[in-house]
This record gives C-alpha cells, structure tokens and sequence, in this order.
C-alpha cells in the first residue's frame, strides 16, 4: 500500500500532534554500557545518543512538540538534551519537556510499564490539547516521516496506528508480533511470543512493531484509564494496551517502507535495535565502511544534537616505527592519534590513542586513553577508560572473558570498573 504525505491536510495535524518519547529503561541487555546512565542516552555514531534520532525524526517531521519521560538515571539524559534540544521556541508554541518519574498519580508509584508512564502524566499531556499523540521509544536508531505515518492514519480512520517491520523469525521473540488483513488492519498482536507467527508466505519473516504508536488523543485517555483501572495488567502498551483493542478498535498497521527516510543508493529501511553489545558494536562498525546502511552525512534529513566545542582530529609522527594513521575509521573531534595505528574502528570524542598502538575493529567511547603498545581488537571500550601499557585484548577468549565481559559473537566490552580490578 502507499502511502504519501499530503502536506496541505497533514502539516497542521502535525502541529497539533504531540510527541512522548519514551526514555526511562535501563537497557539491561547493554551490560555495563547502561551502569551509569539509562539506554536512550548511550553514545552512538561517535557524536551522538541514541536518543537523538528519535528526537530528529521529529524536528525533521514537523513535529515540535515533544515531552521525553524519563526514569532510570536519568542524569546524564536530562543534561544532554538540556545543552542540545534547547533551541525551540516557547513563544511559537514549540518545545521539549523532560517528564521524569515524579510520582504523579494517587498510587505514588514509579513508573510501571509504558503505558502508566503516560498515564501518569495526562494531566501535563491534556494541558497541551493535542489532537493526537504519538509515543515512541527513545532507545532505537533509524530515520522516519512520522508526518507519513499521520497521513495514513488520517486516510484510514484509525483509532490507533502502529508502526511495523519485518524482521527475522529467529529475532521475532523480543518484540511485539503483528497479524495483519488485506487492508493492515491488525487482526491479532502478540507480546514477545515464545512462537511467533511468520508472515504468510514468508515463512522465514515476521511483522515487528517497533514500539511507534499514534493515537487520537482522547481515544488514548479513555484506554489509559481503563488500562489503569485493572487489577491483573503491567500497564504496558504492548501487553496490555494494544491487545485489548484487536478486534474492538480500528488497529491500523503502518509499515516502515512507507516512511522511512533513506539515501540514494540505500540498500534497506533502516531500523536497529541496538540493545545488545553485539548490536551495538555492529552498527558503530557499519558506519565505518564505504557506504554504511546509515547514512548520517544527509543534509536533507540531519540528525541533530549537542556538540562540544572540540579541537579537529590530530595525527602525529610519520617514521616507519611510529605512524600515526586511521584507516577505514571515524575519528571524532578533540582525538589525537600519535604514533598509532587505528584500523577500522569508530573513535568518539577526546580519545588519545598513544605510540605503538594497534586499534582494530573496535569502538572506543569519550574521554578515553589507551596506553603505548596496548593491543585492542573487536572490543567496545567505555567512556572514560585508561587502557594501560601493553594491555591486549580480542586475542586471546578465555582471558578476556576472565577480566572483561565477553559477548556471544566475541565482542570484548571494556569498563572502568573492570580495569580497577586489573589493579587490585
């Protein structure tokens, strides 16, 4: 089906639609990466957080009224999006609220699930007498029209829209699992089934949600309270919410192809969960290669965030003992590289890599500095890590599996806390 975007009937629903962002969990599965701060705001990309792309997406959209629910940590978070999503304007009615776990509601919980985080705040979302709402997670990378995804709803009628992809059957389980009519009405949705359901004639494919929803503003009120009124429910929009109104409701599934947003020459509709080192590692590395899946170099439809102001990149020393040199890498503002060889690997800012390093297929976060003769491959190292003189490590399993955490894919993760204890 397609689906286009009507700029003379959507571009004003659009400035009366508002946008939750959910950024409050954890990201267990990220392992210590998330120790210090919650998942939306791990760097990405190697100036970025993760968080960051669903914001843009935003901006980019025309949707310019956004409030971002935060809960675990949530430091860090709040303070980048602070120094880096101050530059709406009140005045124009355009604005980014931070929405933290305040214990809103009579039964002065925390935040139980994704649909009380918003149930707990439909005093400050009624307060903006949005026409519709549309939630989305802060901990996902991709570049989407959400303006097309307002259309179809518009066109369809649509109590509630969800945004969907395929994805491999094998992967199906951690996610919300669709069925689907001629006319992608949803007509069944699973929560992360033990055995999801193929889509039909791809037996190796199942339809995704990707946790994007647009709602008619007082059709979301109504079923929050009812959600909320439940003794026996996680008041959570994929187990709870959106199950309930199969069959009741109109359910319309938006498919990705229709609005995302893509380069010339793009090979897929670009969506990750990077919510597993590997995942994590993975992406970082794919957009060291000559033509990543992501394009982040697209003026058309940039990703936007806060940047310090940075010295460029320094290489230093040019003799056949002590050359410094990146190939097939990003290397961030305010690195320097002296003496060293750095091999496709993605630095973020402030790394110092020192004389006689080898850095190789790796991810090295801020604020870093490896130490002379350290030997790093397929690791991800943590923000603020001092790698020692001579450390190796991604040569030898069994080693780094007893210092470091050791990914199923062979992924060494590298945190500070892990180095003092190489000391003691």
């Amino acid at each position: 089906m397609s689906v286009s975007n009507d700029n003379l009937s959507v571009n004003p629903r659009l400035r009366r639609t508002l946008a939750l962002v959910l950024a409050g969990g954890r990201g267990s599965r990220l392992k210590s990466l998330t120790d210090w701060h919650a998942k939306p705001a791990v760097p990405f990309a190697g100036k970025f957080r993760i968080i960051d792309f669903a914001l843009s997406n935003c901006i980019n959209s025309g949707i310019r009224r956004i409030g971002v629910l935060t809960q675990y940590k949530a430091h860090t978070l709040i303070q980048h999006i602070q120094r880096g999503w101050g530059f709406l304007r009140g005045e124009f009615n355009e604005f980014i609220e931070l929405l933290p776990a305040q214990q809103r509601t009579d039964g002065e919980n925390w935040y139980k699930g994704t649909a009380d985080a918003v149930f707990q705040n439909l005093d400050i979302i009624r307060a903006h007498h949005p026409e519709f709402v549309l939630i989305l997670a802060g901990d996902h990378v991709y570049k989407m029209d959400y303006g097309k995804m307002l259309a179809h709803h518009l066109a369809e009628g649509a109590d509630v829209t969800v945004a969907c992809i395929e994805v491999p059957l094998a992967d199906a389980s951690g996610f919300g699992v669709m069925a689907v009519d001629d006319a992608d009405n949803v007509v069944r949705f699973d929560e992360k089934p033990a055995h999801p359901q193929p889509v039909p004639g791809k037996p190796d494919k199942a339809l995704a949600s990707m946790g994007i929803y647009i709602f008619n503003a007082q059709f979301l009120y109504d079923q929050l309270k009812i959600d909320s009124d439940q003794s026996d429910t996680e008041n959570d929009f994929g187990k709870n919410i959106i199950p309930s109104l199969i069959g009741r409701h109109k359910v319309l599934a938006h498919r990705f192809q229709h609005s995302c947003v893509m380069h010339d020459g793009a090979r897929e509709h670009y969506w990750r969960d990077v919510g597993t080192v590997d995942a994590y590692w993975e992406a970082n590395i794919d957009l060291t290669t000559v033509t990543p899946s992501l394009n982040i170099y697209d003026d058309s439809w940039p990703i936007w965030t806060y940047q310090a102001q940075l010295p460029p990149a320094k290489f230093v020393f040019d003799s056949d003992t002590r050359r410094g040199m990146a190939v097939d890498s990003m290397v961030s503002g305010g690195c320097i590289i002296s003496g060293a060889v750095v091999r496709r690997s993605l630095l973020y800012s402030n790394v110092r890599v020192n004389s006689y390093c080898l850095v190789e297929d790796s991810v090295v976060l801020p604020d870093c500095d490896i130490g002379r003769h350290a030997r790093l491959q397929k690791c991800i190292v943590d923000q603020g890590c001092v790698i020692p003189p001579g450390l190796v490590a991604g040569e030898d399993p069994a080693l780094d599996a007893k210092r470091f955490y050791r990914s199923e894919s062979g992924i060494t993760l590298i945190t500070a806390d892990m180095l003092k204890k190489l000391e003691g």
